[in-house]
């Protein structure tokens, strides 16, 4: 039987972030992937130039069509931009708890756009924290939602990471990317234990989407019935064969302008010709 993952989160019309990333990292990972969008944004490598919302309302309608269709292994949420959708979505969810779901905190675009309004911040903590099977925050969005600086040590993101698990969530992946250091650490906090996963940081600037892939990558492995210790692995190892062949791809206008940020290169171990 396949495996399915439902990813509730923002579009990107240039493909490589947002529900697209993660229909393709879904894909990537053979899963079968559904989404109920949050969101419309125009954007591209160079940036977000603006957004527009999903009613909550909607965005409860698109969840509870796929719940009453189609079996449902794994949830990944992206972006869910104000207070109403965040709220709409956990209630949403609310009698599917034993789904497991990969919260992805996102905050603020690559280009640094803001995706998430200030007033959202409690309802995360309060509405989204609590169902989260695993969050998967940058270093910045973990000091955002403690209300601290952020995180410059491998000491301060276990701190971070082990404030974060007592608000609700199952496991905190906490990202190291932020990190000023030639490796680029992540941090698995349960309340077994925690685990460091490394990895080497890649040159490049084709990074647009890397934490929309993570977490969709993770839900994926999730829903395929692996436990977060080895989801954690698999997805890291696909996002580093993803970035590290990104350059192939020579998507948007940054190749020319060295601005922005390209898309990762999900398909890089499919795509053989």
């Amino acid at each position: 039987m396949i495996a399915t993952a439902l990813s509730i989160a923002g579009s990107d019309p240039s493909g490589g972030a947002g529900i697209q990333a993660d229909l393709k990292a879904f894909s990537a990972r053979g899963v079968y992937g559904m989404t109920a969008l949050t969101a419309l944004t125009a954007q591209n490598t160079q940036g977000v130039s603006g957004v527009h919302l999903v009613p909550p309302s909607f965005v409860a309608d698109q969840i509870k069509a796929i719940f009453d269709d189609i079996r449902v292994d794994a949830i990944k949420i992206g972006m869910i931009a104000n207070a109403d959708i965040g709220k709409a979505v956990a209630i949403a969810l609310t009698s599917h708890k034993d789904v497991p779901i990969v919260l992805d905190p996102v905050m603020i675009a690559k280009g640094g756009h803001p995706l998430l309004e200030p007033d959202a911040m409690e309802m995360v903590r309060t509405h989204l924290l609590p169902l989260a099977h695993m969050l998967t925050p940058n270093l910045p969005e973990a000091a955002a939602l403690l209300g601290e600086q952020e995180a410059t040590t491998r000491d301060d993101m276990l701190t971070q990471g082990q404030a974060l698990l007592a608000l609700g969530p199952k496991a905190i992946l906490m990202k190291g990317g932020h990190l000023d250091s030639e490796e680029s650490p992540d941090l698995l906090v349960t309340q077994e234990g925690v685990s460091w996963f490394e990895a080497v940081r890649v040159d490049t600037v084709n990074t647009h989407g890397t934490g929309c892939t993570l977490s969709a990558s993770l839900a994926a492995e999730l829903a395929k019935g692996k436990d977060p210790m080895q989801a954690v692995a698999v997805a890291k190892a696909y996002l580093a064969g993803a970035v590290t062949a990104a350059d192939d791809l020579n998507i948007g206008s940054y190749n020319k302008a060295k601005t922005g940020h390209g898309p990762t290169h999900h398909f890089y171990d499919l795509w053989t010709d």
